[in-house]
């Protein structure tokens, strides 16, 4: 459980739900974590003092906007002097019916494309150098089955979700040998991040999977950690964490 001690990491979105679950076990794993959030500082802070270990800290992030992503690199490099991983848990969604066109109007794709699309591209391009001087860097994105299976909870996220895929391929061809990229597809977890999509929704979901049971975070973040730190030969690679949903 201390194989990353020594170890800097970056979490966006990492004071709640999946990126909450992946920073406990980086710091677990003896990792000093920095939490990216955006809204919520004192959620964030609550979780930095509940960490074991020392040295952690917490950033506030803007993925739609280049200078904030720029300034947590600085901070990374400032307060922790180097980065060996970087995750790229953070996004947002919001229920849209597929057929509903009118819904889903061009300002509303605009800006699902700059939070889960523009944002994470513009961490990793901020973190590259410092991923790189590690010798051991790696980035996981936390994309979904939304991304090659084309359900999921509007079509501009589903969309974010595939170029997110597709630039992990990408990236993964042009930043080795130094920084491994890989991707995490989760399908239907238990956090609050789709609006009115409850336990009881989750329950009936899971039901029709073939290992009818509920994705819960830590299920997700257990995959992010074996990218991490057991999957060294893999990169470009895709991890789907959905209890067999995209199966169904």
């Amino acid at each position: 459980m201390t194989q990353l001690t020594g170890k800097c990491a970056i979490v966006t979105g990492g004071s709640n739900g999946i990126g909450a679950a992946t920073v406990r076990m980086l710091a677990e794993a003896g990792a000093r974590v920095m939490i990216g959030y955006y809204n919520g500082a004192d959620r964030a802070q609550a979780l930095c003092a509940s960490l074991p270990g020392a040295g952690h800290a917490i950033q506030q992030i803007r993925l739609e906007d280049k200078a904030s992503t720029a300034a947590a690199a600085r901070a990374v490099a400032e307060q922790f002097g180097r980065l060996d991983v970087l995750v790229n848990s953070a996004g947002f969604t919001k229920p849209i019916a597929h057929a509903n066109l009118e819904a889903l109007d061009e300002d509303f794709m605009d800006a699902m494309l700059a939070a889960n699309l523009r944002g994470p591209y513009s961490m990793m391009r901020q973190c590259a150098p410092l991923l790189k001087a590690s010798g051991d860097g790696v980035i996981v994105n936390v994309s979904s089955i939304s991304g090659f299976s084309g359900s999921g909870s509007n079509i501009a996220y589903c969309a974010s979700k595939a170029a997110i895929d597709t630039m992990t391929l990408s990236l993964a061809r042009a930043l080795g040998p130094e920084i491994r990229v890989m991707a995490v597809s989760p399908g239907a977890v238990a956090t609050d991040f789709v609006a009115g999509r409850g336990r009881t929704e989750l329950e009936k979901l899971a039901q029709a999977t073939p290992l009818k049971k509920v994705t819960e975070p830590e299920d997700v973040a257990l995959a992010i950690m074996a990218c991490i730190t057991h999957l060294k030969a893999s990169t470009g690679g895709r991890i789907i964490v959905d209890g067999g949903r995209f199966l169904v």
